[in-house]
C-alpha cells in the first residue's frame, strides 16, 4: 500500500555477484535449489535441449534426490523438514540471533514470533500475543478464508443476459443486454488470455460470444448495454479507510466487476483508479460489442447505464467468461499486495457462505474461517480485509499460526497459497529487497508477505534454516517513525538470520 505503503509491483533480480554470494557454500546451494523448486510449478523447470551433432548413448547419472522437482508445488500433508533428521532449533540460540537485529530505527517497537512449522513449538516470542496493526499482512487471513470458504479451483463468471426492451433516442424500441458482475475484478478489455490471471476473462471475447448469440436469434438493429452490479451491496467504500488513501489510488469503490483490478492501466499501480469500475467495464464491453457487431448489422447505443430492474438470475444467458481460479487470484493478491482484489475476495467469501457481499459480511466471513482452523481469534479485530485500515488488530502469534496452517495444517486447500508468498530478492513485494550485504544470504530463501503503512511494517512467512528445518515467523513493527529507513532492513536481516540459523 503506497501513500501508506511502497509500490507493490517491483520485479527485482539477483546480480551474478550477489547470487554467487548467496550460494557460496554447498549447504546453502542445496537449500536454495530446494526452495526455488518449491516456488515454481514443475512445468516451469525444463531441462535444456541437447545440442551438437550427436547425443551420448551413455546412461545418465542418477539425479540426486534433492535436485528432483516436485510433481506439484506442495504435497497434501504439508512441507516436511528438508532433512529427515533436521533438529528443532534451541530457543535460546534463536533469541541470541534475533534480539540484536530486531531494533527499531527511531520510535516504536517490534513484536515477533518464530515457530517450528512441524511441531508448532514456539522458538522465539517477543510480546507475540500483543495486538498490533498488521498492514497488508491482513491479506494472509483473507487468502486463507477465500481458499477455505470458496475453494482453490472455483472461478467467478461474468455473464451477458438478455435484457428488456428499451426506447432509443428516436423513441423506437431497441433491444438490450445486461452485463452481470459475478466477482471477477481482473477482467481484461481484449480477448480472454487463459494463460494469465489478470485478463484471464476478456470482455472482447464476451462481446463476440454475445454477437453470435444475438445473430443466431435473428436480432438486428440497436442494442443498449446495461450493467448489473447488484451482487455487492452496502457502502462501496469502507468507512475505516482514509480518504487520502482512496485519492492516492490505494483502493477504490468496490464493485463485482472491474477491469485490471479497478485500474485504468494494469501496469500503472500509482495512478488514481476509476471510481465506478462497473460502468467502466460496461463501457469497455460496449466498445467490444460495437466492433464485433458491425458485420452482423448490430449497433450499440452510446450510453451504458446501470440495470435497475428485477434480478437477472432467471434471464436467458447469451454469453459468459470465467475468471482465473481462486488460488491463482490469491497468489496474485499476495504477490502484488492488491487491496482491491483482497476486498473482493473477502466479499466473495461471504457470498459463498450465503451472506450478503458487504464490508461487514466480508470481515465476519474472514474471521469465521480463521476460527474454523482452530486458531484463537481472541483480540483479533478486522476493520477491513486488505490491511489498509489502521483499526485492524492481529498479533504476531496469530499470524505465525496462520502461516503454519498454510504450510503444515490439516486443511490441504491452504497449500494453494504457498506460491503467493513473495520470494526474497526475486518476486513480488520482496523483489527489490534482500539485495545488500546484510540480507543477500536470505535471497531466494525467505518467503514472506509484506506490510507497510506510515508507522507500521510487518513481515510474516516461512524459511528453511541451515539445518533443513522449516520455520514460520511473524515480525510486526508499530508506532514507528515515519520515513525511518532502518526498519525494513531490520526485519529483512532478522529473516535472513533465520535462514542461516544452525541453532540446534
Amino acid at each position: 500500500m503506497s501513500g501508506t505503503r511502497g509500490t507493490a509491483n517491483s520485479r527485482g533480480r539477483l546480480s551474478t555477484g550477489k547470487f554467487h554470494k548467496l550460494v557460496r557454500s554447498w549447504p546453502t546451494l542445496v537449500l536454495t535449489v530446494l526452495l526455488l523448486a518449491l516456488a515454481l510449478p514443475a512445468g516451469m523447470l525444463i531441462a535444456p535441449a541437447l545440442t551438437g551433432p550427436a547425443q551420448s548413448t551413455a546412461q545418465p547419472a542418477q539425479t540426486p534426490a534433492w535436485q528432483l522437482v516436485p510433481e506439484q508445488l506442495s504435497v497434501p500433508q504439508g512441507i516436511d523438514p528438508l532433512a529427515t533428521t533436521a533438529p528443532v532449533p534451541v530457543p535460546a540460540n534463536v533469541a541470541a540471533r534475533l534480539d540484536p537485529l530486531l531494533k527499531t530505527d527511531g520510535g516504536g517497537t517490534f513484536t515477533a514470533v518464530v515457530q517450528d512449522a512441524a511441531t508448532g513449538k514456539v522458538l522465539y516470542d517477543r510480546e507475540g500475543a500483543a495486538r498490533r496493526i498488521p498492514a497488508s499482512n491482513m491479506k494472509l487471513l483473507t487468502a486463507v478464508a477465500a481458499l477455505r470458504g470458496i475453494g482453490p479451483e472455483e472461478r467467478f463468471s461474468t455473464k451477458v443476459v438478455a435484457g428488456p426492451a428499451a426506447a432509443g433516442s428516436s423513441g423506437a424500441a431497441m433491444g438490450s443486454v445486461v452485463l452481470v458482475g459475478g466477482g471477477d475484478v481482473l477482467l481484461g478489455a481484449g480477448d480472454s488470455a487463459e494463460s494469465k490471471v489478470l485478463g484471464h476473462a476478456g470482455l472482447a471475447t464476451l462481446a463476440k460470444q454475445t454477437v453470435d448469440s444475438l445473430r443466431k436469434g435473428g436480432f438486428k438493429g440497436q442494442v443498449q448495454v446495461l450493467v448489473d452490479d447488484s451482487l455487492f451491496t452496502g457502502p462501496a467504500l469502507n468507512p475505516a479507510w482514509s480518504p487520502d488513501d482512496v485519492a492516492a489510488g490505494e483502493t477504490a469503490p468496490l464493485f463485482p466487476l472491474a477491469l485490471n483490478s479497478a485500474r485504468f492501466d494494469s501496469a500503472d499501480t500509482t495512478a488514481p483508479r476509476p471510481q465506478d469500475s462497473a460502468i467502466a467495464a460496461g463501457e469497455a464491453f460496449a466498445a467490444g460489442l460495437k466492433a464485433a457487431g458491425a458485420a452482423a448489422g448490430l449497433t450499440v447505443a452510446p450510453a451504458v447505464v446501470r440495470f435497475d430492474g428485477k434480478t437477472t438470475a432467471d434471464a436467458k444467458v447469451l454469453a459468459q467468461v470465467q475468471s482465473a481460479t481462486v488460488s491463482q487470484q490469491v497468489d496474485l493478491m499476495l504477490q502484488t499486495s492488491d487491496n482491491y482484489l483482497a476486498e473482493t475476495l473477502g466479499r466473495m467469501t461471504a457470498v459463498a457462505a450465503g451472506q450478503p457481499a458487504t464490508n461487514e459480511s466480508a470481515k465476519a466471513a474472514v474471521l469465521g474461517q480463521i476460527a474454523g482452523l482452530g486458531i484463537p481469534t481472541d483480540g483479533m479485530l478486522a476493520a477491513d480485509v486488505s490491511g489498509l485500515a489502521l483499526a485492524n488488530q492481529v498479533s504476531a502469534r496469530q499470524f505465525s499460526e496462520v502461516v503454519r496452517a498454510i504450510t503444515n495444517g490439516k486443511d490441504a486447500r491452504l497449500r494453494a497459497a504457498l506460491a503467493g508468498f513473495p520470494v526474497a530478492g526475486l518476486t513480488g513485494t520482496l523483489g527489490d529487497r534482500y539485495i545488500d550485504e546484510s540480507t543477500a544470504e536470505g535471497a531466494g530463501l525467505v518467503r514472506a508477505k509484506t506490510g507497510t503503512l506510515n508507522t507500521v511494517i510487518a513481515l510474516s512467512g516461512y524459511v528453511v534454516d541451515a539445518d533443513g528445518r522449516l520455520l514460520v515467523f511473524s515480525f510486526i513493527g508499530n508506532g514507528l517513525t515515519p520515513g525511518a529507513e532502518g526498519n525494513k532492513p531490520a526485519l529483512d536481516t532478522a529473516a535472513t538470520a533465520l535462514a542461516g540459523c544452525g541453532c540446534s
